[in-house]
């Protein structure tokens, strides 16, 4: 089988990609990767084939100029995700001339795709989108996509969650839905059926969502497309080299891990300075810190005594001896967090942060503080709870066992092996019906009991 993968230049973006990608060279299949020329030596070094496109450096804009809003995040989303569709859209068509595909795989945020899967006209292959975040399809709650609510129980969150989404359609989905429709038509194609989030989720083939039921909440009835297909590991092979503190972490103290992500981590004061500092005193722990590849010499305190941090660290062979993960809600790194059984506080609200840290802390498995900016007593606090209390970990091996009950390689392969045998839906300009949302029971912690879905 012939695969086209499109990947958005970001890492949390590119790795589960390039899992995927692994995956199926390793049966034998021929892969071809197109993301921005700075990830050529990660594609190749995976032992995929490369083709790249020009980015611009769109994927990593920050709006300096506005205060943290739905403005700016608006601007943000534009200028990273809709204005490279275009030149996304012209890439996929000549690839597809010349390499003929069997399926194009294509990351969540690669929306390059739209242009083809609106586009009734022109012939195309399968097109499977894999996300990379939560499942952003629309909230039959009526609970406005972003702000991390959690599942309204009464009728009374329901009219709350309905003017709360007024306002979040007028100065953010309404725009951003616009905006897309006016970039498509510029391309001479009709406009999204649905809100952005909700086409990215229904237009394609097959959705494919990277985790479990357990950790996401009940929409009713789902897009006949949409698949749960557990966790895929997203390290390469090979692994990344061990610091030559790595022996301490079988020292016998606690280890807690702390990161800022790899995209939203330009101000380290935000989470990881005092996520140091609040556990600087705590002579039973060992705190091993990551700056996402950013250097450790801008680590803005001093580094504390019980501390050890790098620039990247082998999150697959780090988190088995974790004790608690302390994150700003990277989907990727919580998802990996959970898969090892690791507990969770949680506190970032940029990008998809806030839905992410939300499905933490409604899941059980941790914390959320709910804020991009936590103080060194709120997360000192936050990490004695969770590190005191054995119902988040208890919560978090529960969602473990679930990811390791489902085979995410037999899952993602024959998701796609059963696309290409089918060919395009016929149905993809239609979006999915909403069904009003089911309450859920709890467990004896406090949090959601299992779904009972289609998946």
């Amino acid at each position: 089988m012939k695969v086209l993968i499109a990947a958005t230049p970001l890492m949390g973006h590119i790795n589960p990609l390039l899992a995927i990608g692994r995956l199926l060279a390793e049966r034998g299949d021929d892969v071809l990767v197109t993301t921005s020329a700075a990830f050529a030596m990660k594609v190749e070094g995976a032992g995929l084939r490369f083709a790249s496109y020009p980015d611009d450096g769109a994927s990593e804009f920050r709006e300096t100029s506005l205060p943290a809003g739905p403005e700016r995040y608006r601007r943000e989303f534009e200028r990273r995700f809709i204005d490279p569709m275009p030149v996304q859209a012209e890439a996929l068509r000549a690839l597809i001339a010349r390499e003929r595909p069997d399926v194009v795989v294509a990351g969540s945020m690669f929306l390059g795709v739209l242009p083809l899967l609106v586009d009734a006209e022109r012939p195309r292959p399968p097109i499977v989108t894999v996300n990379v975040s939560f499942l952003f399809l629309d909230r039959p709650d009526r609970a406005p996509v972003g702000m991390g609510l959690p599942p309204a129980k009464t009728e009374a969150e329901r009219a709350h969650y309905a003017v709360l989404g007024a306002g979040m359609d007028a100065a953010f989905v309404n725009p951003v839905r616009a905006y897309t429709d006016a970039v498509l038509a510029r391309m001479g194609l009709p406009p999204l059926p649905a809100s952005l989030p909700h086409s990215i989720a229904v237009l394609p083939d097959a959705f494919l969502q990277p985790t479990v039921p357990e950790f996401e909440y009940d929409y009713g009835t789902l897009p006949p497309g949409l698949r749960f297909v557990g966790m895929l590991s997203s390290a390469p092979p090979s692994g990344q080299p061990r610091p030559d503190w790595w022996p301490e972490l079988d020292g016998g103290r606690r280890v807690v891990l702390v990161t800022q992500g790899t995209l939203a981590n330009h101000d380290l004061s935000e989470l990881l300075e005092p996520a140091l500092q609040a556990l600087a005193e705590r002579d039973d722990l060992l705190v091993i810190a990551t700056t996402g590849g950013r250097p450790v010499e801008e680590i803005g305190v001093p580094i504390p005594a019980n501390a050890r941090v790098a620039p990247f660290l082998p999150f697959d062979a780090l988190l088995p001896k974790v004790d608690l993960f302390v994150t700003n809600g990277g989907y990727g790194s919580v998802s990996m967090a959970l898969a090892a059984g690791v507990p969770i506080v949680s506190a970032g609200l940029t990008e998809d942060k806030a839905e992410i840290n939300a499905r933490v802390g409604w899941s059980g498995a941790g914390l959320n503080l709910a804020t991009n900016t936590p103080s060194a007593a709120a997360l000192r606090g936050a990490t004695g709870t969770v590190l005191a209390d054995p119902r988040f970990r208890k919560r978090a091996a529960m969602l473990s066992d679930a990811l390791a009950g489902r085979d995410a390689r037999h899952e993602i392969l024959s998701a796609l092996d059963d696309l290409t045998r089918a060919g395009p839906r016929s149905d993809r300009s239609r979006p999915a019906p909403s069904a009003p949302l089911r309450a859920v029971p709890s467990n004896d912690a406090g949090s959601p009991a299992r779904h009972r879905r289609a998946s």
